[in-house]
């Protein structure tokens, strides 16, 4: 795999965040860890987001446009509902040759979105994929409610994958979803069902609104139990773990993700500081970070896990 990421310039600390809502750094850093996060300008959409990010994976991968078989994007901020933000970015990248098209898994999303390019691939559909995420969260953000707001930030990750040789690679993926806890976190409407008007615009049901202590204690069982059963499929062992590459939604949650899964903080790479929750952008950021930083090295395992609205979750163990 070779990694890119993209991330807007312009910063919002704690201390911005003052300026909007009734919080303070202390308070946020508390309880998820963060300091600062990015925010996309109002002329950035997700689909140029991923592609500023796609194109430095895959310039590190030496991949011309015309190369690239598919494109799969994960986004739960899509630019416009037709057509895919996939086929958006698909015309601004150049790679006319390629299929592409989106999914929807939240803050899980990458991780499918890299099972389904695997897929491709080990069918012989595919020589090269491209797999990206891309998230403007602020866009949907009720900026007016400080137990979501501060969590949230802008930013796009990409990889470019090909089948494997010799024993790197995927070895093992786990997957799970439970509608029936969809409520948990989602945005009320905006959809066909609940198309939007005024009404909506202005009570702001087209934002997210999230439960937090039932997000927390479903995500850290979840994505506990995902990383056993990854490792067990693996035929590895927690001690065989060389980095943990946990979504980065706040810093309690990955540490007692970690805690439960068995696997020490020194080997768990956090940015959450830097960036807040990108939603399904964190995973690939922090792959392109971690390889930056020399954590995340050739033979190496990686466990990746990852909880988000659906509810979804799932880990994967891949040899790097």
């Amino acid at each position: 795999m070779s990694t890119g990421r993209y991330l807007p310039e312009r910063v919002m600390t704690n201390a911005d965040l003052m300026k909007l809502v009734d919080t303070n750094d202390a308070w946020i850093v508390e309880r998820t860890g963060i300091r600062e996060r990015r925010i996309a300008g109002d002329d950035m959409g997700a689909a140029e987001m991923g592609a500023r990010a796609a194109r430095i994976a895959m310039e590190k991968a030496g991949v011309e446009p015309g190369e690239v078989d598919v494109i799969v994007v994960s986004t739960a901020t899509p630019d416009r509902w037709l057509p895919s933000t996939a086929c958006d970015m698909q015309a601004l990248l150049g790679t006319d040759n390629a299929m592409a098209f989106d999914i929807c898994a939240a803050c899980t999303g990458w991780l499918y979105a890299l099972s389904m390019a695997e897929g491709y691939l080990m069918a012989g559909r595919a020589e090269i994929a491209l797999v990206v995420a891309t998230e403007k969260m602020s866009s949907i953000v009720d900026w007016k409610d400080r137990s979501t707001c501060v969590l949230f930030g802008d930013g796009a990750g990409a990889v470019v994958v090909r089948r494997s040789k010799g024993e790197r690679g995927i070895l093992s993926s786990y997957h799970r979803s439970d509608g029936k806890l969809g409520d948990l976190l989602y945005r009320p409407a905006g959809g066909v069902r609940i198309p939007m008007d005024s009404g909506v615009l202005e009570r702001g049901d087209h934002l997210v609104r999230m439960a937090g202590r039932e997000v927390f204690k479903s995500a850290v069982r979840s994505m506990a139990e995902a990383a056993d059963c990854a490792l067990v499929q693996a035929g590895l062992r927690k001690e065989d773990v060389g980095l943990m590459v946990p979504h980065q939604a706040n810093i309690r949650i990955i540490e007692a993700t970690a805690k439960l899964a068995g696997i020490p903080m020194e080997k768990v790479f956090v940015n959450v500081n830097r960036y807040g929750n990108m939603s399904s952008a964190t995973i690939p950021v922090a792959l392109d970070e971690a390889i930056e930083q020399g954590r995340l090295k050739e033979g190496m395992n990686m466990l990746t896990v990852a909880f988000g609205a659906g509810l979804t979750w799932g880990a994967m163990v891949v040899r790097w």
